[in-house]
């Protein structure tokens, strides 16, 4: 069967080690999109930071869909109307804040317009998030989030990753029964609805439009896309991925994103 849908993680896939998008990448994807394949971003960004690249790629039509939050929320790009949403809920934060603050290691909420901390001590990888999906950061105590009806659609645990690859060793094993868990950078662990991950988002995306399993491909390098990669009937997984990740991918470009990788599994599949 013929690729009619290709899922792009963002970060160490679609961009550089810069965070740049590369003309032969963009090049690549809109002669994609002329052979009318669908191309749908994939990443654990809100919609705030992916609006740049939505827009450099011309994915803004009523025809176009994005996934966002690690699979948390699949919407159409034009209409916002939602395909497919899993949430946290105020208990779930009343847990993770609990064992983010005995295993001594920062923790922030991502909302949909914001990012909400209770540490007074900032964490400069929540900066570091603020920057990369354009979203403010806002100081809340753990009172004022349960008091309050803000939307909860993840959370992560983030720090020096040393210190949070310690704090995972340390999780309860009904902790990682309950939710969703996926390392996404070295210094961040993100928590998600148990039924929210990228190959979920994915394939309710696929059912909808009505494409068949094995004409979805999907492009990654984290381990946070382990899930879509082994969905799809494609999962392409980029050379510079991450073990974990190679292993459950059916290719393994030969280029890095640096190289333009995605450039080269759109040619050969698409």
């Amino acid at each position: 069967m013929s690729i009619k849908l290709v899922a792009i993680d963002i970060d160490g896939t679609l961009l550089d080690s810069a965070g740049q998008l590369s003309e032969g990448v963009k090049k690549a994807l809109q002669e994609a999109k002329q052979k009318n394949i669908r191309i749908v971003l994939c990443t654990g960004r809100p919609l705030p930071g992916v609006t740049e690249y939505l827009k450099a790629l011309d994915l803004l039509s009523a025809d176009d869909y994005v996934i966002t939050y690690n699979g948390s929320l699949v919407q159409n790009v034009a209409t916002q109307h939602t395909v497919f949403s899993a949430n946290l809920t105020k208990n779930d934060y009343l847990k993770i804040n609990y064992i983010a603050q005995k295993l001594g290691v920062h923790f922030h909420v991502s909302g949909v317009d914001a990012i909400f901390t209770a540490n007074r001590n900032i964490s400069p990888y929540t900066v570091h998030e603020s920057t990369l999906v354009h979203m403010p950061i806002k100081y809340r105590t753990s009172d004022e989030m349960i008091h309050n009806d803000y939307e909860m659609i993840k959370m992560m645990m983030i720090d020096e990753p040393e210190i949070l690859d310690h704090a995972i060793t340390q999780l309860p094993a009904e902790f990682k029964e309950q939710y969703n868990i996926v390392k996404s950078a070295p210094f961040y662990l993100e928590i998600l609805h148990k039924g929210a991950n990228k190959g979920i988002a994915l394939k309710k995306l696929a059912e909808h439009l009505a494409i068949e399993q094995a004409e979805v491909m999907a492009i990654g390098d984290n381990e946070n896309d382990m899930a879509m990669l082994e969905y799809a009937g494609i999962g392409v997984a980029m050379q510079n991925a991450v073990e974990k990740t190679k292993a459950v991918a059916d290719y393994i470009t030969t280029a890095s994103n640096d190289e333009d990788g995605v450039k080269e599994a759109i040619e050969k599949f698409c």
